[in-house]
């Protein structure tokens, strides 16, 4: 049995008290992974954004809000945890000043300055101990296998699955799951509960049998 970390979701990053950003990940692909780990036998922890879906009365679940929250709980979590997937899709940035009360309109252009965020998986692949691995998820538009691949050397993944703009918000996906090496290890499409159940079963035989 391995225990396993899977972030999902969205974030928000608040404007101010009633207004955020964040994007339209609705925590499927995480709930549907989360279940094929609890399937093969695995304990599972998710961290979670703000989501509708039930997740499965079998995880511990970890709810956050923002980026920050997230890497926080996540890396506390990692820690007594065997390995990580990477399935929530974190805001890249959050607004310099958050102000105290709702903005009010002017009429005038409104300018918000952004600052990246820290990436989740990125940081816990750089602290993950030779017993531990992660896998990330890439979701591109543009030069997809060739940015995914560099998103997996950068943020020290053992494997990085691959989808579209598609897979947001939607039942079903598509995905190519690849190695290090550049090699596209599995292609699998369908309904999420069959993609996560491929995903879970690569990671099966390539990550946690060989630890």
């Amino acid at each position: 049995m391995a225990k396993i970390l899977i972030t999902s979701g969205p974030t928000r990053q608040y404007l101010d008290p009633v207004r955020y950003i964040s994007n339209a990940s609705s925590g499927q692909m995480g709930r549907c992974l989360a279940q094929a780990a609890l399937d093969l036998g695995h304990k599972v922890t998710i961290v979670s954004g703000p989501v509708v879906v039930d997740y499965p009365v079998g995880a511990t679940i970890i709810p956050v809000v923002s980026t920050e929250e997230m890497l926080e709980q996540a890396s506390l979590a990692f820690e007594s945890c065997d390995g990580l997937i990477g399935a929530a899709a974190p805001c890249d940035y959050r607004p310099v000043d958050v102000a105290d009360h709702k903005i009010k309109k002017t009429g005038d252009t409104l300018t918000i300055h952004l600052l990246e965020t820290s990436d989740v998986v990125a940081t816990l692949g750089a602290r993950k101990k030779a017993d531990q691995w992660s896998v990330g998820f890439a979701l591109e538009t543009e030069d997809a296998r060739f940015r995914a691949i560099t998103k997996l050397q950068k943020k020290n993944c053992d494997l990085v699955v691959l989808n579209g703009i598609s897979a947001m918000n939607s039942n079903s996906n598509q995905v190519e799951i690849i190695a290090p090496s550049g090699e596209v290890v599995e292609s699998v499409s369908g309904s999420k509960e069959v993609v996560g159940a491929k995903i879970l079963a690569v990671i099966q035989e390539r990550l946690i049998q060989s630890h």
